[in-house]
């Protein structure tokens, strides 16, 4: 009985390990195939656009932040103390250089005045009969120097109250824009005190600080473009007017002044109703000084542009990948009868638009990588599918507004 049992398990035993001899045979055939085939597999062509590297002339410029400055901006206010009677404009006029803005109560100085002009007149009599005696011997020199001192007193003193009237009409200094109102009728004024804010318009300043390595390259008369996220897609042009003399030492950089002509008036957009009358005439568009849409303190984005051009190698910003160890691009090639990419360090230059300058690393008409390079690896098989068109690169990219 112990020897059928033992029989028994000797075959199972047997049996359990042909089993496995033949599964480990099957996985080490399997295993093989796999290594075979990964030999000799070849991953296929990733799909990339292409574009070559141009040279082209791109303009000189310096980029800063400005700020638009008036030409000319005051508080108006009053020299000397009075009621205010009348105000002779409204908040956002334009006035003209000597328009009336506002008078106070000169009563009390008018009637000071009937009087200074009554002693006037006296003095003027008495130094008349004064010179007619002073030939005849009647009276002595010295009256009639006391008399001509009294006639200029009076003149004097009739000359001040006219002086203190005509401040108690206050005009506009020079043309331009008025603020908003700060006075009221009826209110006591103190000498000093605001009654509206006055701003030139048209012309204007625009002030911006460039580091001193860009002084030496700065002239009197170079052209300004400015912008504002105010007015997308409008360019302001000025040129330099002033150069600061000296450098700030705490920043080492020094402030240009451009200024920014008057501009022809330029229609506004009309407002779009919702549901408009169709028996309403159509709207007339209002216009304005171009630099009147600009306002003193308003930030912008200022570019100086010099004369000269330089010349630039450039590929479309999108074929280079940027890293902290170096930026690179692909290149393209045909090795072999296939299209392989092969990874190039590159050193950058100045970004404009949608292309960015390459000072070294490749040379001009080399085929590189413009979409699809950050999926490539060096060496890797590529195919190029110009035929998908991406949005062509611009050196003044204009995207459509949506």
């Amino acid at each position: 009985m112990k020897k059928k049992r033992a029989i028994s398990i000797g075959v199972a035993v047997l049996s359990v390990l042909l089993v496995v001899g033949i599964i480990g045979g099957v996985k080490a055939a399997q295993i093989g195939a796999m290594i075979e085939a990964g030999e000799s597999y070849a991953p296929p062509p990733i799909g990339v656009t292409t574009a070559e590297v141009t040279r082209g002339e791109w303009e000189t410029t310096t980029s800063a932040i400005g700020t638009a400055v008036a030409m000319q901006a005051v508080t108006v206010a009053s020299e000397v103390p009075g009621t205010v009677l009348s105000l002779r404009f409204e908040s956002g006029d334009r006035v003209e250089r000597g328009d009336i803005l506002a008078t106070l109560d000169s009563r009390a100085e008018r009637a000071q005045l009937a009087s200074a002009r009554a002693q006037r007149d006296l003095a003027a009599l008495t130094l008349q009969r004064a010179q007619s005696l002073i030939g005849s011997g009647a009276i002595p020199q010295a009256d009639l120097d006391n008399a001509s001192a009294q006639k200029a007193q009076a003149d004097a003193a009739m000359a001040n109250l006219q002086a203190t009237i005509a401040k108690k009409t206050i005009r506009a200094p020079f043309s331009g824009r008025l603020g908003i109102r700060q006075a009221n009728l009826g209110q006591i004024l103190q000498p000093g005190a605001a009654i509206v804010q006055l701003q030139s318009v048209g012309s204007l300043y625009v002030d911006f600080q460039v580091p001193e390595q860009a002084l030496a390259s700065l002239e009197h008369g170079f052209a300004v473009r400015a912008t504002s996220d105010t007015f997308p897609g409008a360019v302001f042009e000025g040129t330099i007017d002033v150069i600061e003399n000296g450098i700030d030492p705490a920043t080492r950089t020094v402030r240009v002044r451009a200024l920014f002509p008057e501009r022809p008036a330029v229609a506004e957009p009309a407002p779009v109703e919702l549901a408009p009358n169709p028996l309403a005439p159509d709207p007339v568009a209002p216009t304005r000084e171009a630099n009147e849409r600009l306002r003193p303190g308003m930030f912008l984005e200022v570019e100086v542009v010099e004369p000269t051009r330089r010349d630039v190698l450039a590929v479309p910003n999108t074929a280079v990948l940027y890293a902290p160890y170096g930026d690179s691009v692909y290149t393209v090639a045909e090795t072999d009868g296939a299209l392989t990419a092969t990874q190039v360090f590159v050193r950058l230059g100045e970004r404009r638009g949608d292309f960015v300058e390459v000072q070294s690393g490749i040379e001009e008409g080399v085929t590189v990588v413009a979409t699809g390079a950050f999926k490539l690896s060096n060496g890797a098989p590529v195919s190029i599918e110009n035929d998908v068109t991406p949005p062509a690169a611009e050196l003044v990219p204009e995207p459509e507004n949506r």
